[in-house]
């Protein structure tokens, strides 16, 4: 007989690629507790070196404090006793992957399940921390159309990007797929498509749930009975988490987009759309500007993320502590 898992599930992919309905369909399962995307994880681990010596109980209160009491990391959001938590993060090992991994338990046992997830479409950039707090973590990667996502992400009243920077980002999530399904071993790493979701998910979900090591439930297929009582009415963007799932949107960008976005979108993927089972409309080449514009935003953003891993080389150099989590295992 298996023993039941109690890894940590991590959902991945492009923002506006269904991941909030995979959450859904998650949650819904006997054993898992998957909440509405959060700040706390990646926050937290940013800000680590402030916490001080977690092996000090007073630096662990207060880090407890900084995680329970900030409006940024929505912790409010999870319905939990901010002081209880709090607590249980001081009696907890003394590292910050323990702290977090404490707060993500208590969600867990207060919604009866014995195994917890987090789910943030830009946890595709973050999964070297992630695997750093939780080495065991699995991860779940959902794909859809390129020109779906990045049309629909620059609808985004949230979304402070133009067209460049939304296929870039879908480019992006795509090439670091690619890398994870490379580097992770196979228990740890499942890529799915929406679209695939969207028409039959129960034949997408089985799969899935086997690779968590997870029973399949029929009412993860139906995500919007949930949806209708968690989903908040303001976040007009997640409105289809709300019925029953189908594939209205599926191929919405051939109305989205104009003809130019089209040429750069198929242009600046090559040849990945083709590879994750996406046709190609045929475009030509987009017109010069807008490919020299998206290059020089590309370029940008390169030398952020290179700017930025080598802060982070520097800030492991002045870790107070290891932050690898301590509480494996069944939880208790």
């Amino acid at each position: 007989m298996t023993t039941p898992s109690h890894r940590p599930v991590f959902i991945i992919g492009c923002p506006r690629s269904g991941t909030t309905l995979l959450q859904q369909m998650l949650h819904l399962g006997p054993r898992i507790a998957l909440p509405a995307e959060t700040r706390i994880v990646h926050t937290a681990y940013r800000d680590r070196r402030e916490f001080g010596d977690l092996t000090d109980p007073a630096n662990r209160r207060a880090l407890a404090g900084w995680i329970t009491g900030r409006k940024d990391t929505k912790f409010a959001a999870l319905g939990l006793d901010a002081r209880s938590v709090a607590e249980e993060i001081v009696a907890a090992p003394p590292t910050l992957g323990s702290a977090l991994a404490t707060v993500f338990r208590a969600y867990a046992r207060e919604n009866g399940k014995p195994r917890w997830g987090d789910k943030r479409p830009s946890y595709f950039r973050m999964v070297p921390m992630l695997l750093r707090l939780f080495p065991d973590a699995q991860f779940v990667h959902l794909v859809r159309d390129g020109r779906d996502a990045a049309s629909s992400l620059r609808q985004m009243p949230w979304y402070k990007g133009d067209i460049y920077s939304a296929l870039l980002t879908w480019r992006e999530a795509v090439d670091r797929g690619r890398q994870l399904a490379a580097r992770l071993p196979p228990d740890a790493y499942h890529q799915l498509r929406y679209e695939d979701l969207a028409a039959d998910p129960e034949a997408a979900l089985r799969p899935l749930c086997a690779f968590l090591g997870e029973e399949y439930a029929p009412a993860m297929a139906e995500p919007h009975h949930l949806a209708r009582r968690t989903v908040p009415a303001e976040r007009r963007w997640h409105h289809r988490t709300l019925e029953a799932v189908d594939t209205k949107v599926v191929g919405a960008w051939q109305d989205r987009l104009r003809d130019w976005e089209v040429e750069l979108a198929e242009h600046v993927f090559g040849p990945r759309l083709a590879e994750l089972g996406y046709a190609p409309s045929g475009a030509g080449r987009p017109p010069s500007l807008h490919l020299t514009r998206f290059r020089q935003i590309a370029a940008v953003r390169w030398r952020r993320r290179h700017e930025q891993e080598a802060a982070e080389r520097y800030r492991r150099l002045r870790e107070p502590n290891p932050v690898v989590s301590l509480l494996t295992g069944p939880a208790t």
